[in-house]
């Protein structure tokens, strides 16, 4: 049996669908609670539209972008495989590392060798192991982080706001680093997106414009992306 009619049976619909359930339920729990705790604090039904409606928009251009990812996932681990992973985890990049380590392990060259469903197998506890840490890390010590918060704070409650600031900027510097010193197209759309933002965002903020805003982030994406292909 070809490896892909296992990867694309109805048991793994099936397995990804439930799994794809549970963060779909997820999501509505903490939409739900979001909201009953914005009533609860005083805030508008227009703030929380005005909010909900900002996130929506943001998040369009992010998931274009894994959904251009999904695209080449789905030609080695097939559709369920990939449509679960990326709803999980949503990096692109981790999961192909993670089938072509797999795959490597058991002799597979990813884009050469035929895949075979022993390399298949792999490539898929590879994708769970390898990112089952952070997970197992997070359940565990979730409950605990007010109490590190309160002890790195020492009641300065100022850097409450500058750390998850700094932790951004340096997760996405991280991220962007490599592609800077790469010289090639993916230097292009980086760039490329930089400036967009750089001119973005200062618009948006003089002359009041909420709805550059919000799309900021999908027009830098997108015009990068465009940029880099025109060149």
């Amino acid at each position: 049996m070809d490896y892909l009619q296992i990867a694309n049976s109805a048991p793994m619909w099936i397995a990804s669908g439930l799994a794809i359930g549970l963060v779909l339920f997820q999501a509505y729990i903490f939409a739900k609670k979001s909201y009953n705790t914005g009533k609860a604090i005083g805030l508008s039904d227009t703030q929380m539209k005005s909010a909900l409606k900002g996130s929506m928009i943001t998040s369009i251009g992010p998931s274009l972008v894994i959904l251009t990812g999904l695209l080449s996932l789905l030609v080695t681990v097939g559709g369920p495989m990939a449509w679960m992973r990326l709803s999980f985890i949503g990096s692109v990049m981790f999961e192909l590392m993670a089938v072509g380590f797999g795959a490597e392990a058991v002799g597979v060259n990813l884009g050469t060798d035929s895949m075979t469903q022993l390399a298949f197998a792999n490539a898929v506890w590879t994708m769970i192991l390898g990112s089952i840490g952070w997970i197992i890390f997070a359940t565990l010590t979730a409950d605990k982080m007010d109490r590190v918060q309160d002890r790195f704070l020492k009641g300065d409650k100022a850097l409450l706001k500058i750390i998850p600031v700094a932790a951004m900027l340096g997760s996405f510097g991280s991220l962007v680093s490599g592609h800077l010193v790469a010289l090639n197209k993916n230097t292009i759309a980086a760039i490329t997106g930089g400036l967009i933002m750089a001119i973005v965002v200062p618009l948006a903020e003089k002359d009041k414009l909420k709805w550059l805003r919000e799309w900021g982030l999908a027009i830098a994406l997108f015009g990068g992306m465009i940029v880099a292909a025109i060149l």
